[in-house]
């Protein structure tokens, strides 16, 4: 398994990061095939563990820390906190209050005293990028953590966080964690070159589009039910993104044949070829799962087959914005972008 160091940290990590998301209720519930999972993944050379608080409310946490007892010093450990862990509005967020409260519980569930990068999985318009730089610049002079990162952050935000960082003497964000993938790739154009510009270390996550790019989707008959449902503005094949999707699976299905390769390996293949990346972060729910995605770790695309990949999803397009996995507040909240409109004092409007 190749090594690449990671942002600059002097840290370094296997290009495959083995995401613990499907570890738990919402994906695997057997914490002793999960046990094995990972210790299958350290075996074939993954150093790099990615887990977050939120997934299965802490649940994947959990079990990342049964595996790694007695292995802790092996490996490079990476946890997130942001999300909601509860009904109050507290249990959440980038405030001080809520990072040094779930960073512990974090540590007591991966049974650790120390993560080596801890992320914020997603920006928070309510809190001050300063604030969370200064709590995160603490529990790295605290000997807690390593070394911090963003997640999912579009690249004005990531700009702001390393201006912050200088200006106030911050320890500053050293990786950034954004969706890529084949269909998705927006992140091409200003995301992946700002945290070049930066020197940050590139964690891609759902190099597979959400099971797009598995191969079990071919036809709008495969996508129906289940997913297409419960999340149909991801899956739904009669919505227009979803059915550009279908249609570039497709077209990538059969480039994937010419070229002698699973199209899950074409799909990781491509991720890792862009120069920015440092590592991609596979989640496999099942060992089978696993020990497909570790026969393509060698796969390397040759300029051909990326120039049709070019051919068929434009450079810096999502097919589907949904898969961006990030709106601005001001897109989805009507009053940021519409100024309120008063009627003077002592008169009255009028019907057109």
């Amino acid at each position: 398994m190749k090594r690449r160091i990671l942002g600059g940290t002097g840290i370094s990590v296997s290009q495959y990061a083995l995401g613990a998301m499907m570890f738990g209720a919402i994906g695997n519930t057997d914490h002793d095939e999960g046990v094995r999972i990972i210790h299958r993944a350290l075996e074939a050379g993954i150093n790099f563990v990615d887990t977050a608080d939120i997934y299965s409310d802490g649940e994947s946490e959990e079990i990342v820390g049964k595996a790694l007892k007695g292995r802790r010093d092996d490996v490079v450990l990476a946890t997130k906190g942001h999300g909601s862990m509860g009904p109050d509005a507290n249990h959440g967020g980038n405030s001080r209050r809520w990072l040094v409260r779930e960073l512990e519980n974090s540590l007591r569930r991966l049974g650790t005293d120390h993560v080596d990068l801890y992320q914020v999985h997603r920006p928070d318009p309510n809190t001050d990028i300063d604030e969370t730089l200064g709590v995160l610049s603490d529990l790295v002079r605290a000997g807690k953590v390593r070394a911090i990162g963003s997640s999912t952050f579009p690249a004005e935000q990531i700009v702001e966080a390393q201006w912050v960082a200088e200006r106030r003497g911050h320890v500053r964000f050293r990786t950034e964690q954004p969706p890529y993938s084949i269909l998705a790739r927006g992140v091409e154009a200003a995301v992946l070159p700002t945290a070049q510009k930066y020197g940050m270390g590139v964690l891609t996550w759902g190099p597979l589009s959400a099971g797009w790019l598995s191969g079990r989707y071919t036809r709008a008959e495969d996508v129906t039910g289940g997913r297409a449902t419960t999340e149909a503005h991801k899956f739904d094949p009669s919505l227009p993104g979803n059915a550009r999707k279908l249609a570039a699976v497709g077209e990538l299905a059969e480039l994937a044949a010419e070229a002698g390769l699973p199209l899950p390996h074409l799909a990781v293949g491509f991720v890792l070829a862009h120069p920015a990346v440092t590592s991609v972060i596979t989640g496999p729910r099942t060992m089978g799962q696993l020990e497909s995605l570790l026969t393509g770790a060698d796969t390397v695309l040759p300029a051909d087959v990326l120039d049709r990949i070019d051919e068929i999803v434009p450079p810096g397009t999502d097919l589907n914005r949904a898969d961006s996995y990030y709106s601005p507040p001001a897109l989805a909240d009507s009053s940021l972008r519409r100024r309120a409109h008063t009627a003077p004092v002592g008169s009255a409007l009028r019907p057109a």
